[in-house]
């Protein structure tokens, strides 16, 4: 029997809206793909997740990765804001679960300049059970530790969680501690797959 649904955030309860941001500023598709490789498709930005750099240590990081757009980096790093947007049933589906007697916990790589900028976009975690942001324990998904301290931390039985995430890597850590998981797509097919493992979602 599942008792407790762990979620996690980024393209889960909230959107990674990366190139949205980037495009604010008015680049160019080519530009804003120039950026994400030297920022959010950079292999540094596991470690912004991680906490275990400052914030100028990552920014000079993304610098070092393309030097000719430093000040566009810089701009667009700046204030995040509009990086992650909650999704509209998010805090819905978070009460629902909740009102039929199910523990909902999150746990999500995400840095601590995201959820202070993002703070607006964070807004169903006062619904929730609890959970882990990563940089606060200084491991990341797909990290053994991360998973194994979310099941110590909530006495948590593996065999009675399930896992919602969009990436499959970070998935196979959570099977390997006998926890289910969903491969999650959108709403609606997470709450069939949840229906398939016995949740009345």
């Amino acid at each position: 029997m599942i008792t407790t649904i762990i979620f996690d955030i980024g393209n889960v309860l909230a959107d990674f809206t990366w190139k949205e941001h980037y495009k604010s500023f008015g680049y160019d598709d080519e530009m804003v793909e120039r950026i994400a490789r030297a920022t959010v498709k950079n292999p540094t930005w596991n470690e912004n997740d991680r906490g275990v750099m400052t914030e100028e240590e990552i920014i000079d990081a993304f610098v070092a990765a393309d030097p000719e757009i430093e000040q566009d980096i810089r701009r667009v790093l700046k204030n995040v804001s509009t990086m992650v947007t909650r999704n509209d049933y998010a805090i819905p589906w978070i009460q629902e679960l909740k009102s039929k007697g199910y523990r909902t916990l999150y746990l999500s790589n995400f840095s601590d300049k995201a959820e202070t900028d993002c703070a607006y976009a964070l807004d169903f975690i006062p619904y929730m059970d609890g959970g882990i942001l990563s940089y606060q324990e200084k491991v990341i998904k797909p990290m053994p530790e991360i998973y194994q301290l979310l099941i110590d931390r909530y006495d948590l039985v593996p065999r009675e969680c399930v896992f919602m995430d969009d990436t499959p890597a970070n998935l196979e850590g959570a099977e390997k501690l006998g926890i289910h998981t969903i491969h999650f797509l959108n709403q609606a097919q997470a709450i069939e797959e949840l229906r398939k493992l016995g949740v009345d979602a």
